[in-house]
């Protein structure tokens, strides 16, 4: 007995301080109440909470402080994030506006004020199969968001895939677009070549997982990245003659979502080395490949051994 007291004394505190919430929201003024419904996406809990139990007097010096906070270059008159964010409400109210409520507050709406434009943007108006709902499939890299319109009203409802997509997607409002993994054809990587030892060259790349693009099978992310050099010997006028050596080293990485996600702002080194060379000068050319969208980056150096 004294257990479920205790659950239900929780509960009634629960229960009270969320009417004590809702009476101080109906009590806000208009303007400050516009702000608190359209910042619903970005604003935290403890934001929200700290809003409204601040006096009148000083809740618009917490909204400037807010979108300040939020503002990736401070040192310009414009504040990117917030005039990024009201862009696309406008943009939403726009694009979803065929169901009932405005489109801003309809689940496609809301995700695409969080995450922006998708990079793909798949839609089924008469179902992916026979009997099947009008869907959406939205792409952010390899990341895929679906919506399920069931009562074929035009309300497309975000269908969840899994815990860790809902987690990704939390992720966004705290003001930054949650990293899938880079649009195809981007490749974002650091490229070395220098000398290691006599006669002997060092080509190393490093690259975030989250700059990789990876394909997508079932539940696992597939990428092999290629690491190639190129050798030209140079002559004494400077000019490169025709190549003489050809290396590569293949690079595969097979992951689960959650690997993932625990890796993606850590780096990944490939290097290899090259010897056996003569002494002269030559131009290594340094080339990093993703098979699994095809981007490249090359690199250059000129080096005496």
């Amino acid at each position: 007995m004294r257990r479920w007291a205790s659950v239900a004394l929780v509960a009634g505190i629960g229960l009270l301080g969320a009417c004590a919430a809702s009476r101080l929201e109906r009590s806000l003024s208009p303007d400050h109440r516009d702000f608190l419904s359209k910042a619903r996406y970005t604003v935290t809990r403890e934001e929200r909470r700290t809003f409204l139990n601040l006096p009148p007097s000083e809740r618009d010096a917490f909204i400037q402080e807010f979108w300040k906070k939020r503002d990736p270059d401070p040192d310009t008159e414009e504040n990117e994030f917030k005039e990024g964010y009201f862009q696309r409400i406008e943009e939403a109210n726009r694009l979803f506006s065929a169901a009932g409520a405005p489109g801003w507050l309809q689940d496609r709406g809301r995700i695409y004020i969080l995450l922006g434009q998708p990079d793909e943007r798949e839609t089924y108006p008469r179902g992916q199969s026979l009997y099947d709902p009008p869907s959406e499939v939205w792409y952010y890299g390899f990341f895929p968001i679906i919506f399920i319109d069931r009562n074929w009203t035009e309300d497309y409802i975000l269908e969840p895939l899994s815990a860790m997509h809902i987690a990704l997607i939390n992720e966004a409002q705290m003001g930054r677009r949650p990293q899938f993994g880079q649009t195809k054809g981007a490749l974002n990587v650091r490229i070395e070549i220098g000398k290691s030892k006599p006669g002997e060259v060092l080509v190393r790349a490093t690259v975030l997982y989250k700059d990789i693009w990876f394909a997508v099978e079932g539940d696992t992310l597939k990428a092999t990245l290629r690491l190639s050099l190129d050798i030209c010997g140079v002559d004494s006028s400077g000019r490169e003659e025709k190549k003489i050596r050809e290396e590569y080293k293949d690079y595969p990485l097979v992951f689960q979502e959650k690997d993932w996600l625990e890796l993606k702002d850590k780096a990944y080194v490939m290097e290899f080395a090259v010897s056996g060379l003569a002494k002269g000068t030559y131009a290594f050319q340094a080339g990093l490949r993703n098979e699994a969208d095809s981007s490249q980056v090359y690199k250059k150096e000129i080096i005496t051994l």
